[in-house]
């Protein structure tokens, strides 16, 4: 018989294992069987670091649709001077039409001990500019949304390929069996969808799991956790009785590693059913902590990263909100204002939170989006107060997790528009932040279709100087 072929078995005279498995597992949730129905394919270069790590796990909160860097932590006061001009030296090329440079609005401060300018729209977070290292001068190749937000989330265009959650969860296995080890929060869909957390074609349990949280209620946010129409003790008892006939399924196929993985995951699928509800759980959190990080999507989103990685999540992304509310072809310095009101004081509240709990050491605090903005009007529909895109250059920031707090590195020009002093491709922050988590960036590899990938692909250099 060819190797190809795999023996068929004669059917048992009961009823099917997977009849079995949807009657008796019915109530167990989305989540519980992606993240627990995977466990059959555990990678194997989970659980082992190839560095002492800094960071154990990671909070990406993401800013869809790319906020305008020049706004925010890039003071560029050249743009007054040279307001609606086009100087021939700043090399403004644009992906749509776009007239003249156009300053920002908003004031600049200095912050903290260190110094940093820090924009008045961020009143908040300014006071944890000592722990946050920003970088003016990452750039991207693409400055369209789709590709732009693959090569940051998965290092590529190609949507074939596993994102960096994905990456990270297969490096380090997870801490929690109860739990997913790759979250990902957004109050509806950013543009390309799941392709963003997708898992490709490492094993499946590295996956993320998704969760719209436009409800907070832990029976809202993840439908079907538990089947309620069956008390603990006959969910126990079901599980047992499923364990008793995939044991004696394993011993008339010795050796078979799915199937062992598979009756491990209904333990795991079992067990979060509780740990899942009491981890989504937000008032469990005393009213000063709701208090601090205040109301809304994105308010609870940060809330909830907090929580999940304290409780062993190794990766957590937030997303800002649903399509691209970064996305501001029009009317952007309100959009801008209005966006930041929202947003500073929950990010403010998440890295205060980490760093009272001790958690802010460990835990690498991502933000930014998938590219900046221009420093000029857009005029493609006429002036309508907007901003085009920017891959040229860019800010980003990280917090916590092994970074050296209260500095910038890299510069863009004096115009905010390309990065021109320690460039950062997106694959040397992708290494940087593998790094971190104790991961040799060119040793993460994963052997398909013949060849080893890697998150990096052939590219990347670790940012050694903001590392502490």
């Amino acid at each position: 018989m060819s190797d190809l072929v795999t023996p068929a078995f004669e059917s048992p005279p009961v009823q099917s294992r997977r009849s079995m498995m949807r009657t008796l597992g019915g109530g167990m949730g989305s989540v519980a069987l992606l993240n627990a129905l995977a466990g059959e394919s555990r990678a194997i270069a989970s659980t082992a670091s190839h560095a002492p790590p800094r960071a154990k796990r990671v909070i990406h909160l993401f800013m869809n649709g790319g906020p305008f860097q020049c706004d925010l932590f890039d003071p560029k006061p050249l743009l007054e001077k040279y307001a609606g001009q086009r100087p021939e030296s700043a090399d403004l090329r644009t992906e749509r039409k776009t007239s003249g440079l156009r300053p920002s609005p908003f004031a600049f401060q200095p912050q903290g001990e260190s110094g940093l300018p820090v924009s008045e729209l961020l009143p908040y977070l300014s006071k944890c500019i000592d722990d946050i290292c920003v970088l003016r001068s990452v750039h991207t190749e693409n400055p369209n949304h789709g590709p732009a937000l693959l090569l940051m989330n998965n290092g590529t265009i190609l949507p074939t390929r596993p994102s960096m959650g994905a990456w990270m969860s297969y490096g380090l296995g997870t801490e929690n069996e109860s739990l997913p080890s790759y979250v990902v929060f957004c109050p509806g869909r950013p543009v390309r969808f799941s392709i963003l957390w997708t898992s490709a074609f490492l094993p499946a349990e590295h996956q993320g799991t998704y969760i719209n949280h436009s409800e907070t209620a832990p029976e809202k946010l993840i439908p079907f956790l538990r089947n309620e129409t069956r008390t603990v003790d006959d969910q126990r008892r079901q599980l047992e009785l499923m364990s008793r006939l995939n044991q004696r399924h394993l011993e008339q196929r010795a050796g078979d590693t799915q199937l062992e993985g598979r009756i491990r995951s209904m333990e795991t699928a079992f067990r979060m059913q509780f740990a899942a509800t009491e981890a989504f759980d937000l008032n469990q959190e005393s009213k000063s902590v709701r208090e601090e990080y205040g109301e809304g999507h994105f308010s609870n989103g940060c809330l909830l990263a907090r929580r999940l990685v304290e409780r062993g999540v190794r990766f957590v992304q937030v997303y800002y909100g649903n399509g691209q509310p970064w996305d501001t072809h029009s009317n952007h310095d309100a959009t801008s204002r209005k966006l930041c009101l929202d947003a500073d004081r929950p990010m403010a509240a998440l890295l205060t939170d980490l760093k009272r709990r001790g958690l802010l050491e460990d835990t690498l605090v991502i933000w930014g989006g998938e590219f900046g903005r221009t420093p000029t009007t857009e005029t493609a529909a006429g002036d309508s107060g907007g901003r085009d895109h920017n891959h040229y250059g860019f800010t980003m920031w990280l917090a916590g997790g092994g970074v050296r707090g209260g500095m910038t590195y890299g510069e863009t020009d004096d115009f905010g528009f390309k990065a021109v002093e320690n460039p950062v491709p997106l694959h040397d922050l992708h290494a940087t932040i593998l790094h971190l988590l104790g991961l040799n960036h060119e040793r993460l590899t994963y052997r398909y279709a013949g060849r080893d990938f890697r998150l990096t692909d052939v590219a990347g250099q670790v940012i050694e100087k903001i590392v502490a």
